[in-house]
């Protein structure tokens, strides 16, 4: 029979690894990339900076909306939840797989 602690344990692995998944999927939903502003001739244009294969690409976007650089700014500062959340995740998966392989019963 399976010990109380070790229970808990292998449920707490469950959830830890359904919230890897979902913050896994809520990265890829998010749109590639980060807006740059560069000024040129006292104009302000816009750049989209991604990351294509190996290399740093710059797509140029132009003069862009407010709405279109809050969306952008809102799918950055997102990125950097998720990918925080995502690394301390697989840290207590780590953990709970290293406490779950014991041999004795708890």
């Amino acid at each position: 029979m399976r010990g109380v602690i070790k229970g808990v344990l292998a449920e707490e692995l469950e959830n830890s690894l359904r919230m890897k998944k979902e913050y896994e999927e809520s990265l890829i939903r998010l749109p590639k990339g980060c807006l740059v502003k560069k000024k040129i001739r006292g104009h302000e244009y816009y750049y989209l900076v991604k990351r294509i294969d190996k290399k740093v690409k710059y797509i140029y976007k132009g003069k862009i909306s407010e709405e279109e650089k809050k969306k952008y700014d809102e799918a950055k500062m997102l990125r950097a939840k998720y990918r925080n959340s995502l690394s301390r995740i697989k840290k207590q998966i780590r953990f709970l797989r290293s406490s779950l392989r014991g041999k004795e019963a708890i």
